[in-house]
C-alpha cells in the first residue's frame, strides 16, 4: 500500500461532522450503498451512517430511531454529553463500539454497524444491528449422517459460533476473532478449549495465522494452504469439517479450530490419516457395527487405490498369478484392443474424471444426461469400438465406486491411482510395491504439528486403539479422555 493510501486509511476523525462525512465519502469512493440520514438531537448535528443491505432496517427503525427521536430532545446537551449518554445511557444493542478513524468507521459499517457522529466529537459510536441476509441452517451436504444432528454450518461466522456455543456450554470454550484480508477485511474465529488444547500448538497456529499476507479471503480454502506443513498435497494436514458437533468433539480432543466467514467450511488441525475413516454414525450406532463399516471404509480405500495398478501390473507381466479361465476371459477381450492395458487403464479413469467434472459443474436439470452418457461412452461404445477390454471397465467402475466411501480423500485418491497405474504398467508388481511403500514410508516420517501423522499405529499408543478399527463403548472410552497430545511420539507440552 502507498504512502498516501495509509494516511487516508488512518485518518483520525475530526470535530467537523461534514468533514468526517466528506472524509468518509472519498474513503468509499462515492459508493451508493452508503447511506446517511441527517437529524438533531438535544440540539447537536447527528448523522446515522449506514451499509445499505448489511443492517437491520426494521432494528435500525424500531429501536435506533425511536431512542433518537425520543421526548428528552428538549434538552441541550453539550456533543460529549450526548455521545456519552449514546454509550452510558441509551441502551440500543449488545454491541456498541467506539470508534475513532475512519478506516474502523468504514469497517463496522461494512459488516452491518449503524454508525452515529455528532458535530463537535471526534470520535462515533457503532452499533452492531447486523442484518444481512444469509442461508438458514440446513443438513450439511458433504458430511451426512442417519443419526445425529441436522444442523450444518453456515456462510455467516457469528451464526457457526453460536452453534459450536450450543453444544459446549464450558467456559473454557474460547473464540478469537480477527480479521483478515487486506481488502476483504475477513472475519476470522479461532476456537479452542483453554483446558485441552496445547499451548505449543496454539501458538503454532496463531503464528501461521499471522502469516497469511492475501489481499481478498473468500473461502476457508484460501487460507489452509498456510496451515500444511511437510506433507504436501498427497497427506494433508489441516482438514475441513462442515458439521458443528463433530467440529466440536475435534476441540474436545484438544484441536484447533478456525472458522471464516462467508462459508460453512471450517478447518480443523492437526489431521490425522485415520480420521478419515471415521464418522459420527460410527458413534451413534452399536460397536460391532461400527467395526464392520470401518473395516469396510479401509476395505473401499485400499481397492479404489491399488485395484486399477495391481491389475495392470500382473495382467501385463504376471499373468500367471490369474485363474486358467480368467486369462482366457481377458486375451479375448484384449485381442482387439490397439492399447497396452496400462495405456488403456489411463485412457478409462480420465474419461471417468471428464465425466464426473462436467456432472458437477452442469445445472442439475440436465445433470443427470451426464450418466445416460458415461454409462453409453463407457459401457458400451469403447467396448463394441474395441478401443477397451470389458474387464477394463469393470475394473473402473469398481475403484470409482469404492472411491466414494471416503470422500475426503477423494482428490489424494485420484492422483495417487494414476501414479500407482504408471509404476504398475511399468515395473509390475515390483514397481507398484515400491512406489506405495515409499509412500507408506513417507506417512509414517510425517509429523503434523508435532503429532505423527500415522497416530495411534506408528507410534502404536493402546489407550487410543480403543477408536479405530474396534470403537469400543461409551462405558470404556468415558473412562479417559485422550487428547491428541497424550498419544506417543508427540512433541508437544501437555
Amino acid at each position: 500500500m502507498q504512502e498516501s493510501e495509509k494516511t487516508k486509511t488512518d485518518l483520525p476523525l475530526c470535530g467537523s461532522l461534514e468533514e468526517n462525512l466528506k472524509n468518509l465519502a472519498q474513503f468509499t469512493d462515492n459508493s451508493s450503498d452508503v447511506i446517511i440520514k441527517r437529524g438533531e438531537v438535544c440540539g447537536n448535528k447527528i448523522a446515522v451512517v449506514t451499509c445499505e443491505g448489511m443492517t437491520s432496517t426494521d432494528t435500525l427503525a424500531q429501536l435506533v430511531y425511536p431512542k433518537l427521536n425520543q421526548s428528552e430532545n428538549d434538552r441541550i446537551l453539550s456533543p460529549e454529553a450526548l455521545m456519552n449518554s449514546f454509550f452510558d445511557v441509551f441502551l440500543i444493542a449488545a454491541e456498541q463500539l467506539e470508534l475513532k478513524t475512519i478506516s474502523d468507521l468504514t469497517l463496522k459499517m461494512q459488516s452491518g454497524f449503524a454508525i452515529i457522529l455528532v458535530e463537535g466529537c471526534q470520535r462515533a459510536i457503532g452499533i452492531g444491528i447486523q442484518g444481512y441476509k444469509s442461508r438458514g441452517i440446513d443438513e450439511p451436504s458433504s458430511e451426512l449422517n442417519v443419526r445425529g444432528s441436522r444442523e450444518g454450518f453456515v456462510e455467516v461466522i457469528r451464526t457457526n459460533m453460536a452453534l459450536i456455543r450450543r453444544r459446549i456450554k464450558s467456559p473454557t470454550l474460547v473464540f478469537e476473532l480477527s480479521t483478515l484480508g487486506e481488502r476483504s477485511k475477513t472475519d476470522i474465529c479461532l476456537c479452542y478449549i483453554s483446558d485441552k488444547v496445547s499451548p505449543a500448538l496454539l501458538e503454532n497456529v496463531k503464528k501461521r495465522l499471522k502469516s497469511v499476507n492475501l489481499n481478498t479471503i473468500l473461502e476457508s480454502g484460501y487460507i489452509q494452504p498456510y496451515f500444511e506443513g511437510h506433507g504436501g498435497w498427497f497427506f494433508s494436514e489441516c482438514t475441513t469439517c462442515e458439521r458443528p458437533d463433530v467440529f466440536a468433539a475435534k476441540l474436545y480432543e484438544g484441536r484447533v479450530g478456525i472458522l471464516v466467514d462467508g462459508t460453512p467450511f471450517a478447518l480443523v488441525v492437526p489431521h490425522l490419516f485415520l480420521e478419515s475413516f471415521q464418522t459420527l454414525d460410527d458413534y451413534t450406532q452399536q460397536p460391532f457395527y461400527a467395526f464392520f463399516i470401518r473395516t469396510v471404509r479401509f476395505a473401499a480405500y485400499i481397492i479404489t487405490l491399488f485395484l486399477p495398478g495391481a491389475y495392470v501390473a500382473i495382467a501385463s507381466y504376471n499373468p500367471e498369478m490369474l485363474p486358467s479361465s480368467l486369462i482366457l476371459n481377458l486375451a479375448a477381450a484384449e485381442q482387439t484392443a490397439p492399447y497396452s492395458l496400462m495405456v488403456e487403464c489411463l485412457f478409462i479413469h480420465f474419461m471417468y474424471e471428464i465425466l464426473r467434472e462436467a456432472g458437477i459443474r452442469l445445472p442439475r436439470p440436465i445433470g443427470h444426461a451426464i450418466g445416460v452418457v458415461g454409462g453409453l461412452v463407457i459401457g458400451d461404445i469403447t467396448v463394441s469400438a474395441g478401443l477397451v477390454g470389458a474387464p477394463m471397465v469393470l475394473i473402473v467402475a469398481l475403484s470409482g465406486l469404492c472411491s466414494f466411501v471416503v470422500p475426503t480423500m477423494y482428490e489424494k485418491i485420484v492422483i495417487l491411482r494414476f501414479l500407482y497405474i504408471i509404476a504398475g504398467g511399468v515395473f509390475g508388481l515390483f514397481g507398484l510395491l515400491l512406489s506405495a511403500g515409499a509412500v507408506l514410508i513417507k506417512m509414517c516420517s510425517l509429523q503434523t504439528y508435532g503429532v505423527p501423522y500415522m497416530s495411534p499405529i506408528s507410534p502404536f499408543t493402546p489407550r487410543a486403539m480403543r477408536d479405530l478399527f474396534v470403537r469400543s463403548s461409551w462405558r470404556k472410552m468415558a473412562r479417559k479422555d485422550v487428547t491428541i497430545q497424550s498419544l506417543n511420539g508427540a512433541q508437544m507440552k501437555r
